[in-house]
């Protein structure tokens, strides 16, 4: 999924409880739909689909003219996400929050709102994060934190897809209309759950305020995922429209005018840039001539 509009900024929020041992839990994000736009995923505690795996979030990334999802998965290390500050424990890099030892999950209560007297696998651990709310990577105004090469050979090796609660859960929130920005203004009122799906209740946590003040996007949904392909992204059309200008100035040039850089090579199939033709027989010099020939002048060619 591309979209050609950057996602709002992260709401500010609370963790609801831990509803029971061996949950873990998952930061809310803001995913897209092309009949509302951007719409926020509440915050929630999951069940992982085995013992010893860790939640890495999805991020948004600018790249190629637009701003493309990576979806979260399930593995045995948490991995890139953006360098995105989701809280409670992502702090743009790695997973504060808790780690497992011997087939329990060890929670940091410093980030993580566990009862401890129902939970005795805890822990206090000071966690320093920055105090951002942007919710993308790259681009004007985004994260500009790049993958470590751990990170990036950890991208390349086999991860587990969200189990069928959180799939559930993105559902269900696509068909709130309460949770499209362009009704909460970057503000939702169900910002986090305590279970998958349950949008009401004692569990479900409402943003205190939105991350940074909400703008209106220009363009409308549609128009944002019709525009969000490189081929017709503002940065793509005016590159292409210097191609083209490129071109009509060089074939405007004499013979022997200096060839341009993006010019197409000389043994491209078009008739003016085809060699031109040399003459049958060439006289040979004289044998006594040790005089070498000129070298013809090599050129070198040139987020």
């Amino acid at each position: 999924m591309s979209v050609a509009i950057a996602p709002p900024a992260l709401p500010i929020y609370t963790q609801p409880i831990c509803p029971s041992e061996g949950y873990l839990w998952t930061p809310g994000y803001w995913s897209y739909a092309d009949d509302g736009g951007y719409f926020w995923v509440p915050g929630t505690w999951v069940e992982p689909p085995a013992v010893g795996l860790l939640w890495t979030p999805g991020y948004w990334g600018w790249g190629s003219g637009a701003y493309a999802w990576n979806a979260g998965y399930w593995g045995p290390q948490v991995g890139f996400y953006g360098g995105i500050n989701y809280g409670f424990g992502y702090i743009g890099t790695g997973y504060a929050g808790g780690y497992w030892n011997g087939g329990n999950f060890f929670y940091n209560s410093r980030v993580n709102n566990v009862n401890v007297t129902v939970i005795h696998n805890v822990y206090q651990k000071t966690v320093i994060a920055n105090g951002s709310h942007v919710g993308f990577n790259g681009g004007r105004g985004g994260i500009t934190t790049r993958p470590t090469a751990e990170q990036e050979r950890f991208a390349h090796e086999h991860h587990t897809a969200p189990v069928a609660a959180q799939t559930e859960h993105e559902h269900a929130a696509s068909q709130n209309k309460a949770l499209f920005a362009s009704n909460n203004h970057g503000a939702p009122a169900v910002a986090a759950t305590a279970r998958p799906g349950e949008f009401s209740g004692h569990g479900v946590v409402a943003a205190k305020a939105a991350g940074a003040p909400y703008h209106a996007p220009a363009m409308s949904p549609k128009e944002a995922r019709a525009a969000s392909p490189a081929e017709s992204s503002p940065a793509a059309s005016r590159a292409n429209e210097s191609r083209a200008n490129e071109s009509k100035l060089n074939e405007s040039k004499p013979n022997n005018a200096p060839r341009a850089e993006n010019a197409r090579p000389q043994n491209e199939s078009h008739p003016e840039n085809a060699p031109k033709a040399k003459p049958a027989k060439e006289p040979k010099p004289p044998k006594n001539n040790n005089k070498k020939p000129p070298e013809e002048e090599k050129h070198d060619k040139g987020r």
